[in-house]
C-alpha cells in the first residue's frame, strides 16, 4: 500500500494568504497603514518586519496594502495576492565573493559572518528545516513524516549566495506528474497520486558548498604500450592438422611519473543528509552564474534547510569530485594504450568557498514501510527520484509473456507439419 504524504500548500497556490488585521509598528512603510498609493519611495523600499509564516518559510508586508508577500518565481519580486503589487528586491549588496577557506578553519572569520538559526528536526531522516515557532508539530518536507517541535538553535556560517526559484509551483508540478505517469510497473496508487490535482510539492531552499582549488599534483605508475608478435600453433581444418603464425597483442610496460595542474572553479557538494546525492547530482548542471547576493526576500513562500555537513567535511567532500578529474588529468599525461596509476599526491592552494542555497521542489510518499524522495529543479524543472516497484504488476507481465510465448509456440506447431511448419501450406 501507497501512503501518500498530504500534499502541502505551496507559495502562491490557491487562496492567498490570511491578510494580517494589524500590521506591525516597527518598520513598515507608512504606504502599508493604509489603502492609498504607496508613499514616495516606496517602490523602490526594501519590505521589512520580517516574520515566520505558518510553514516555516520567511513572511514580509506588501508596501502597498500591507499584506503578505511571496517570492514570484521567474519575476524575481516578491509579489502581493491581494492587491497585485509587485514590491521589488533591493540590491543585496556586491556580487556573491569567495571566501578564504583556511581562515574559516582557523576560527579567524568575523562574528558577522555567522548566523544563529532555529530548525525543527526529523526523527525520521535527520533532517532540519525552519517551522513556524507558533507550531508545536507539522509534517517534514522531505519524508513526510510527523514532525514535534524540538527546536535546535545553532550558529553556522551565513549563506552568502541564493539562486532564487524560476520553475513555479504549478509547473514543477505538471513535470513531476508526466514523470510519475512514465513509470513502468509503478504501484497503482501511485498512478493515482500522479492524476492527483496536488503533487505535496514543497520548495525547499537546500544548502551546498562551491569550492575553487588551484592544484598540483605529483604522480609515479607505469604506462603500457601494445605490440604484435607472431606465435606458431598447431590447427586442424577440414581434417588437415598444419601449422601457422597467428598475430598475438602484449603490452610492454614501462615506469613512469611527473605533475599535473588544474583550477577547479565552483566544485559543487551538497551539504545535506537529507536528500540521496545519487539523486541530487542528476539534477546538475545549475546556472551558477545567475547567483544572487543572499537576501531573505528571496527566501519568502520557501522553506531552508540548514546544512547538516560542515565545512571541513564539505572539502573533503569537494576533494574526492577533484581527486577522479585529477586521475584523469594522470591518465591522459602517462598516455599509451593503457595505464597503471600507484601513488598521486596533490597540493592545494589558494582554497575558497562559498556557502549558497540552491531552489530544489521536493515531495515524499511511503511505500510499504518506506520512503520514497522526488526533486525537481527549482530552475530548469528537471525531475529525478526514488521508486518502487510493483511485483504483482512485474509477475503478471511475465506471466502474460509466458502465455503469450506458449500461445505462438503452439500455433506454430499445430499448423505444422509437412509444410515446414507454416500454417496454411499444402
Amino acid at each position: 500500500m501507497v501512503d501518500i504524504v498530504p500534499p502541502q500548500r505551496a507559495a502562491g497556490d490557491g487562496a492567498p494568504p490570511p491578510r494580517p488585521s494589524a500590521i506591525p509598528e516597527s518598520g513598515v512603510p507608512a504606504a502599508a497603514a493604509h489603502d492609498g498609493a504607496p508613499a514616495d519611495g516606496a517602490e523602490a523600499a526594501r519590505p521589512v518586519a520580517m516574520r515566520i509564516g505558518p510553514d516555516g518559510e520567511r513572511q514580509f508586508p506588501c508596501a502597498q496594502c500591507g499584506a503578505w508577500l511571496r517570492f514570484d518565481p521567474g519575476a524575481e519580486q516578491l509579489k502581493c495576492d491581494y492587491c497585485g503589487h509587485l514590491n521589488p528586491i533591493a540590491a543585496a549588496g556586491p556580487a556573491v565573493a569567495e571566501q578564504d577557506f583556511a581562515a574559516a578553519i582557523a576560527a579567524t572569520r568575523d562574528q558577522q559572518e555567522m548566523e544563529t538559526l532555529d530548525t525543527a528536526r526529523c526523527q525520521s531522516c535527520a533532517a532540519e528545516f525552519t517551522l513556524d515557532p507558533k507550531l508545536d508539530s507539522g509534517a517534514c518536507p522531505f519524508c513526510g513524516s510527523a514532525v514535534v517541535r524540538e527546536i535546535r538553535r545553532a550558529e553556522q556560517l551565513k549563506p552568502r549566495g541564493v539562486l532564487p526559484f524560476k520553475i513555479t509551483s504549478a509547473d514543477a508540478g505538471e513535470r513531476f506528474r508526466t514523470w510519475l505517469k512514465g513509470l513502468w510497473f509503478a504501484p497503482g496508487k501511485l498512478k493515482q497520486y500522479a492524476r492527483a490535482d496536488g503533487t505535496g510539492l514543497a520548495g525547499m531552499y537546500t544548502p551546498y558548498w562551491t569550492f575553487d582549488s588551484s592544484t598540483t599534483s605529483s604522480y609515479t605508475g607505469e604506462r603500457g604500450d601494445d605490440y604484435t608478435t607472431y606465435e606458431t600453433r598447431t590447427v586442424t581444418r577440414n581434417g588437415k592438422t598444419t601449422t601457422e603464425r597467428v598475430p598475438v597483442t602484449r603490452t610492454r610496460w614501462t615506469p613512469v611519473s611527473g605533475t599535473v595542474s588544474r583550477n577547479f572553479d565552483d566544485v559543487l557538494v551538497l551539504a545535506s543528509n537529507s536528500l540521496p546525492a545519487a539523486i541530487t547530482d542528476r539534477l546538475e548542471p545549475w546556472d551558477l552564474g545567475n547567483m544572487k547576493p543572499f537576501a531573505d526576500e528571496y527566501l519568502s513562500g520557501f522553506r531552508t534547510e540548514r546544512y547538516q555537513v560542515d565545512l571541513t567535511e564539505g572539502f573533503a567532500r569537494g576533494r574526492a569530485k577533484m581527486d577522479a578529474v585529477i586521475r584523469g588529468d594522470v591518465r591522459r599525461d602517462i598516455g599509451g594504450n593503457h595505464q597503471r596509476i600507484h601513488s598521486v599526491n596533490t597540493q592545494h592552494s589558494g582554497v575558497t568557498y562559498k556557502h549558497v542555497l540552491l531552489p530544489i521542489w521536493l515531495a515524499a510518499y511511503q511505500y510499504q514501510s518506506k520512503t520514497y524522495r522526488f526533486v525537481v529543479n527549482g530552475r530548469t524543472g528537471e525531475v529525478q527520484g526514488e521508486r518502487p516497484w510493483s511485483w504483482l504488476k512485474i509477475a503478471g507481465a511475465v506471466a502474460a509473456a509466458i502465455v503469450i510465448a506458449g500461445a505462438i509456440y503452439a500455433v506454430v506447431q499445430l499448423g505444422g507439419g509437412g509444410n515446414g511448419g507454416v500454417p496454411g501450406l499444402k
